[in-house]
């Protein structure tokens, strides 16, 4: 088997993975948070969990659109974070697989679910029951309202990523360089110094 198809394959494998945990882990959070909140609070909450999906499927945008010559420059001058941004940027197939993909569907997944306990918490708040009229055109509501909000802050925050790619690709860059800087977390791991390494 060729190396890229083998190292595909387990990349594959391994996103599988930890989508599966953080969607165990996601799901049983929000479900507790929400449990015994008001259905307004909860509602909140579920807003929340959009605007998560929204922010990482913008960013996962910005780092396919954003180019890296201007971090040259800017690692030439050793200013903290760009060498980051070009790593987002050379793993950009990945970074957008991992923002895209997995924080932003299993945003989506919360979100429909936390959506379903809302609609039932503000149908008991009114005496009404599951399956009544009032349940059914609430929960008609809190749906098509929660799906025009993911997909018009989707469609805007692609906007912003595509004309902004760069300034917000330099500021995920900072943040990466902070955390391997003071705390040693290699979140993109060098390309270059992995072939190297393989070659000796």
């Amino acid at each position: 088997m060729k190396p890229h198809i083998r190292e595909s394959i387990n990349w594959s494998l391994g996103i599988a993975v930890i989508t599966f945990v953080l969607a165990a882990i996601f799901t049983i959070v929000s479900t507790f948070a929400l449990t015994g909140l008001t259905w307004a609070i909860g509602t909140i909450v579920v807003f929340i969990i959009v605007l998560i999906g929204i922010f990482f499927d913008m960013l996962g945008i910005a780092a396919t659109a954003a180019d890296e010559v201007p971090f040259h420059a800017m690692a030439s001058k050793k200013v903290n974070g760009s060498k980051s941004a070009i790593q987002i940027i050379r793993n950009a197939d990945r970074f957008a697989s991992f923002c895209n993909d997995v924080i932003g569907d299993i945003s989506g997944i919360i979100s429909g679910t936390a959506t379903a306990i809302v609609v039932l918490q503000l149908t008991v708040s009114y005496n009404q029951t599951d399956g009544s009229i009032f349940h059914y055109v609430v929960s008609v509501i809190f749906t098509s309202l929660v799906a025009a909000l993911t997909v018009g802050g989707k469609a805007l925050g692609k906007s912003i990523a595509i004309r902004s790619s760069t300034n917000i690709i330099f500021q995920v860059g900072r943040i990466f360089h902070f955390l391997e800087d003071k705390f040693n977390i290699v979140l993109i791991k060098d390309k270059k110094k992995k072939r190297n390494s393989k070659r000796k």
